[in-house]
């Protein structure tokens, strides 16, 4: 059996901390099935968050564009052409006058790369990440040759406008996710190679791990977490998820990302637990 947490307001509370109870059922449950982890976030960032969580199987990474093993080892990268990200990049500029931050692939690490000229969300992402390290300004951004995400922070309006510009003229070539995120106040809209979803990597980690559909069960809240649910044989929505997910669910927890929603259900599959 395999069990895949998203983390986000799913396996990590509200605060992005991890409850004692949490760390103790996850590395007790670890020792009856093969538990993971699919997220938005980058390969240190995980490794940050997860400390004192023992992790044995492959992690799906970056909405899907990456799956490595516990100590890092890339088994799947799915990265946006260079020429394509370009034509997106410009297109975008020239339409609506905003640039993007881009994730990248170099030197066997994730790079973050960001404009000389912010928007207030951008400014508020980049000073959070300021301490980190591989994070570069440049003055134009332009695509690298292994591109895993490119990410705009927008406002409503702008946000449309950018999800229609791009419906229009890239549709058949992308894979995109928009959404309002949870920590700041401004939509965030996510381009991907059109198989860098979780949905592609669910199905790529199945044939990895050597397990079916019917074997896989995942733990979500959000709409990124929908391709998951297509694709995985037992969906389970926390309490606190969008209403979206929760029609799409099997099980809907009766508790919060706050009250350790997924390590109560662990414990109660895998442990015998009340």
């Amino acid at each position: 059996m395999l069990f895949l947490s998203d983390l986000d307001f799913t396996l990590l509370r509200s605060d992005t901390s991890l409850s004692n109870f949490t760390k103790e059922i996850w590395n007790k449950a670890n020792k009856k099935a093969k538990l993971s982890i699919a997220t938005a976030r980058s390969y240190t960032g995980v490794k940050e968050l997860l400390k004192g969580l023992e992790l044995k199987e492959p992690l799906i990474l970056l909405d899907g564009t990456i799956i490595a093993k516990p100590d890092g080892e890339i088994l799947h990268m799915a990265a946006l052409d260079k020429e394509l990200a370009n034509t997106i990049i410009y297109g975008v500029k020239k339409e609506l006058a905003v640039e993007p931050l881009i994730v990248a692939y170099k030197d066997n690490s994730e790079h973050f790369y960001y404009p000389k000229k912010l928007n207030k969300y951008q400014k508020e992402l980049i000073k959070s990440m300021e301490l980190r390290k591989r994070i570069f300004c440049e003055g134009e951004i332009r695509a690298k040759k292994k591109n895993l995400k490119i990410v705009y922070q927008a406002n409503e309006q702008i946000t449309k406008a950018l999800l229609s510009y791009l419906k229009e003229n890239f549709s058949e070539s992308i894979e995109v996710k928009s959404a309002l995120d949870p920590y700041y106040d401004c939509y965030f809209t996510t381009i991907l190679h059109k198989e860098g979803d979780k949905a592609h990597a669910l199905k790529k980690l199945e044939a990895i791990e050597n397990v079916s559909i019917s074997q896989t069960t995942v733990f979500g809240d959000s709409h990124n977490d929908l391709g998951l649910f297509s694709v995985a044989g037992v969906k389970i929505a926390v309490a606190n998820a969008i209403d979206e997910l929760k029609e799409k669910a099997d099980i809907i927890l009766p508790w919060s990302n706050d009250e350790d929603a997924v390590a109560k259900y662990l414990e109660k599959k895998l442990l015998g637990g009340v």
